[in-house]
């Protein structure tokens, strides 16, 4: 089959030398066309990666990669508030697009991108993280298929403690802060199983011995008709990055994800508690085992390489994604 000619625009993203290096590891899917260094760009970033992932790789203008021969796709991989602009200059090109999370802080550009994308068929993918996890995509389908009975209740977390002084700087950046960096991923998912929510309120603070306007220590609660979401975020928990956590609770069961990845050869392990079981899955309490995982963003790319390929449909249209970014907006207060 033949390779798909794709490049990266940026390198200044918390994400992009994971995704270089996903890149790299199929090349029997993609050439890597070249890569473009943003580092000139004044706007918040928090880069603290290796730039080897990178070693061996044509450096181009944006221009002469835009203009690169035979290019089918680009990854933008800019700083948080640079990745719409960007994008935006990728669609008039009508290239296919990955571009990382979050989709920026005005939400009528977002849309015009999203929604741009979508009239002219060019696949658009965002980079939320938990996309291609095998453990929330089950989760998806048992709640669409009503295996947990009505939903009432979602607690998630996504804590981290790394980064030091400098990713605290980094969030005082951001309306919203951490809940505008990290919060996305999450509210891609909640979204996904409830909709939109009838009302979001954003608790946003910092945490002891920090300025008022770092807000490294958020939550957002999500109101719906007869569920209540709790979605809770800061940088200064120990052993966060561990205890992320996942729990959906229904009339008929719930479901626990803790940690909600694993690549250190641990398999990723969701715990069920169903009240009426199944032809498949028995009531009571038991665990499912969704085996190792070594890269986060290797199914991701490959579904993106399905959509340029014509071989399978968006799994996420506009409407969702445009959905997700006004919930999350929402969350980050503004």
């Amino acid at each position: 089959m033949e390779k798909i000619r794709i490049g990266q625009i940026g390198i200044r993203h918390e994400h992009a030398s994971g995704i270089m290096q996903s890149l790299r590891l199929l090349p029997e899917v993609f050439e890597i066309v070249g890569v473009v260094d943003d580092r000139h760009s004044q706007s918040a970033a928090f880069q603290n990666a290796s730039l080897a992932v990178y070693d061996g790789l044509p450096w181009l203008s944006e221009e002469e990669l835009l203009n690169s021969p035979g290019l089918q796709a680009v990854c933008v991989e800019t700083a948080n508030l640079d990745l719409v602009p960007t994008a935006l200059r990728c669609l008039e090109k009508k290239l296919p697009i990955h571009m990382d999370k979050p989709g920026g802080d005005d939400l009528a550009l977002f849309r015009k991108l999203r929604e741009g994308c979508e009239q002219r068929g060019l696949p658009f993918q965002i980079g939320y993280m938990f996309r291609s996890n095998p453990a929330m995509l089950w989760i998806q389908n048992a709640v669409k298929q009503g295996l947990l009975g009505d939903i009432f209740e979602i607690q998630a977390g996504m804590s981290h403690c790394y980064g030091g002084d400098a990713y605290q700087d980094y969030l005082g950046k951001f309306q919203g802060g951490i809940m505008f960096n990290l919060g996305c991923h999450l509210i891609d998912l909640i979204v996904s199983l409830l909709g939109r929510p009838q009302k979001v309120i954003p608790i946003l603070k910092s945490t002891p011995g920090l300025p008022d306007q770092i807000t490294n220590n958020a939550v957002a609660i999500l109101e719906y008709p007869h569920a209540i979401v709790n979605l809770q975020a800061c940088s200064k928990e120990v052993n966060g990055l561990e205890k992320r956590k996942l729990k959906v609770c229904g009339t008929k069961g719930s479901v626990e994800l803790s940690p909600l990845e694993c690549f250190d050869g641990r398999p990723l392990k969701l715990h069920l508690h169903l009240s009426e079981g199944t032809a498949l899955i028995p009531s009571g309490p038991q665990i499912l085992d969704f085996g190792v995982t070594r890269d986060r963003y290797r199914d991701h790319l490959l579904e993106f390489a399905g959509m340029i390929r014509s071989e399978i449909p968006n799994p996420y249209d506009a409407t969702h994604d445009c959905l997700v970014q006004e919930v999350l907006l929402a969350a980050a207060g503004k």
